[in-house]
């Protein structure tokens, strides 16, 4: 037995022993890297980023100008402590994008897609608008987040270089949004972190406010619910004028059903095509199945509404409606109050799923227009306190609406924009009109061939203001035959303006000086209640005295100063006439309607005043709202005491050329 020992004694070391390798600590791992914190993670207030998703080159193909699909996506995320009402977010684009699709927002000037974009757009959400708090909603990112999918063209930039937005930022008043920088982990996303602007005080009970305050403009639209059923609702449309400068002829309003309604009647209003053929074969014929769609006034998806005459004005289906029924016309203020707003109501029919009464949605991207008026860009409708009305029962007490939305319109200056009236200057001291800008209104191709839009305009004769730019080739052609001026072929177009103003300087003395001042409506319309504003520089303004046909007098526009002259016919002229046929009907000519006043101007007040130059002409003229365009040059002294004899020589040219060359 003894031999076994030792073999037992080996098993045992073998079961008992630890392997070298058992017996060495295990070694340590490195603990997991943190995850990359997020740029959303770290901005307590509103939070905006737009991150590019995907692009291809598409048809055509053009090495000059290739286009190319983007997808991209825009979010909105508020983090912050404050509800963020009614949201709007400009994105730079400046790629020449044209937008074709963009889900849960609506583009703020009211543009349909496909839009140009490529200069910046502004978004605003649609259907929903405000974006709550994570104190409010428990962290539901559902309610705190809008999350828009971009879809469009741009232009030149070929993949894998990204076509990113210039800017981003929230465009809400009292917000401040430092530049958007690119996030560490990914170049395809740019983002930042709006906060409140310390310069505005913020009330801290907002978070529990349920409506928006009124906002200022030049145009304010009120849409007030004022009877809600299940199927529809009764709506007040007022609009009304808030810039001195301001006005509308004929206005057009127009706008966008979302949710497939349909107006039924109107009062104060109408729309300009009475159609129903798009109820009868959509969704609406399926639904109220009972309804004659004969009476029903419009099916638009926008339909455009226009005012009624004052013929309508008493009469009990389409009038009754105080403010309404004057052609379209909103004055100033400064004119008229009780002309400066317009109102009508229609009654408007819903669809399913918006069958009860509190389903309560305006329509969205309103644009109003007037005929030769300013241009105004509409934003967004917001949801403001309900307005007030006089109670019908005549008891000293106020209802209130249903539910009200404010439409904020501004009159827009943009540079493509084409002026509908100009202006041309004269001088005692010279014996040439400077006339109006070749195309100060536009021309179109098919005149370009016959004439020259790059051409400056020639100098006229006086009296060749009263005839029109087709009939005045000939008194030009030897005026300026006269002057020894070169006469370019082909002659420059005309200024193709409805209305255009003569600015004649009439006298300069040591104690003061005059201008006069004449309207011509060479358009189709007349104009009842006109006005001209002109603004003159500072020290020339300050000289004003009196018109001697006009009711003028000096008016504050940009605050604290009255730099403009504000202008409107007496009782009696209050009426530009639309451009007539000459009395004599051998004359076969068509001639303007025309007011016409003197101004006077003192110097005791303005000592130094170089009238002669800029100073006795205007930096600024408006007529009906809209700015009209300048000439570049003002006349310049030139021998006037020889105006008899050339007017003489003029009248033997153009008989010469009527005869012999005509």
């Amino acid at each position: 037995m003894g031999f076994l020992h030792p073999i037992l004694f080996g098993v045992f070391l073998l079961f008992t022993a630890t392997p070298p390798s058992f017996s060495q600590p295990p070694p340590e791992i490195d603990p997991p890297a943190p995850a990359p914190v997020s740029p959303a993670d770290l901005c307590n207030e509103i939070f905006l980023s737009y991150t590019y998703i995907d692009g291809r080159q598409i048809p055509p193909n053009d090495t000059t100008n290739q286009p190319y699909r983007f997808e991209s996506v825009l979010t909105v995320l508020n983090n912050g402590r404050e509800e963020l009402k009614e949201w709007r977010v400009f994105v730079g684009f400046q790629h020449h994008e044209i937008l074709t699709s963009a889900t849960n927002v609506i583009i703020v000037n009211g543009s349909d897609l496909p839009a140009p974009v490529g200069n910046g757009t502004i978004f605003a959400g649609y259907p929903v608008s405000d974006l709550k708090t994570a104190i409010q909603t428990a962290g539901d990112l559902k309610q705190m987040t809008a999350t828009i999918e971009l879809v469009g063209t741009q232009f030149m930039v070929a993949p894998p270089a990204i076509p990113m937005p210039s800017n981003i930022s929230l465009v809400n008043d009292g917000w401040s949004c430092p530049e958007p920088k690119p996030t560490p982990f990914d170049e395809r996303e740019i983002s930042t972190c709006c906060i409140r602007d310390p310069n505005i005080e913020v009330n801290t009970t907002t978070i529990t406010d349920k409506f928006l305050p009124r906002q200022p403009g030049d145009l304010t639209i009120m849409y007030d619910v004022i009877r809600s059923y299940d199927q529809n609702y009764l709506a007040e449309v007022k609009m009304e004028n808030h810039n001195p400068l301001g006005r509308l002829d004929h206005w057009e309003l127009s706008f966008d059903w979302m949710r497939e309604e349909f107006i039924q009647k109107m009062q104060g209003a109408y729309p300009t095509v009475v159609d129903a053929t798009k109820c009868i074969f959509g969704p609406q014929a399926q639904i109220y199945t009972g309804l004659d769609f004969a009476d029903i006034l419009t099916c638009e998806r926008r339909p455009i509404i226009v005012d009624l005459p004052p013929t309508k004005k008493d009469d009990p289906v389409l009038g009754k409606i105080p403010s309404c029924c004057r052609n379209g016309t909103i004055l100033p203020r400064i004119m008229d109050p009780s002309k400066s707003a317009s109102v009508f109501t229609m009654q408007v029919s819903k669809m399913p799923p918006d069958f009860n009464r509190s389903a309560l949605f305006p329509p969205q991207n309103w644009r109003i227009k007037g005929t030769l008026n300013p241009d105004y860009s509409c934003g967004p409708p917001v949801r403001v306190s309900p307005s007030l009305y006089p109670d019908p029962s005549g008891m000293p007490t106020n209802k209130t609406s249903v539910a009200s939305w404010q439409i904020v319109c501004n009159i827009t200056q943009a540079k493509t924009e084409t002026p509908k009236c100009c202006v041309s200057y004269s001088a005692f001291f010279n014996d040439s009109i400077i006339p109006c800008k070749t195309c100060a209104c536009g021309c179109a191709k098919e005149t370009r061939r016959t004439c020259s839009a790059e051409t400056p305009a020639l100098l006229i004769p006086p009296d060749a203001l009263l005839v029109p730019f087709e009939n005045r080739t000939s008194l030009t052609v030897a005026w300026n035959a006269l002057k020894h001026k070169n006469i370019p072929n082909p002659m420059p177009c005309g200024d193709n303006c409805g209305v255009s103003i003569n600015w004649h300087l009439a006298t300069d003395y040591r104690g003061g000086w005059t201008a006069r001042i004449t309207i011509f409506n060479w358009g189709e319309i007349d104009f009842p209640d006109w006005f001209l504003a002109v603004q003159m520089k500072k020290p020339a303004i300050r000289g004003f005295e009196k018109a001697y046909s006009f009711n003028a007098s000096l008016l504050s526009v940009d605050g604290g100063v009255n730099n403009t002259m504000f202008m409107e016919g007496l009782p009696g002229l209050e009426y530009l006439v639309a451009e007539r046929d000459e009395l004599d009907p051998k004359k076969n000519l068509r001639v303007p309607g025309k007011q016409q006043s003197v101004i006077q101007f003192s110097k005791k007040l303005t000592p130094g005043i170089n009238v002669a130059e800029r100073d006795g002409f205007p930096a600024k003229v408006i007529f009906n709202g809209e700015e009209c365009l300048l000439p570049d040059v003002v006349p310049i002294a030139s021998g006037g005491r020889r105006n008899m004899f050339n007017t003489m020589v003029l009248f033997c040219i153009v008989i010469f050329v009527v005869v012999f060359v005509i």
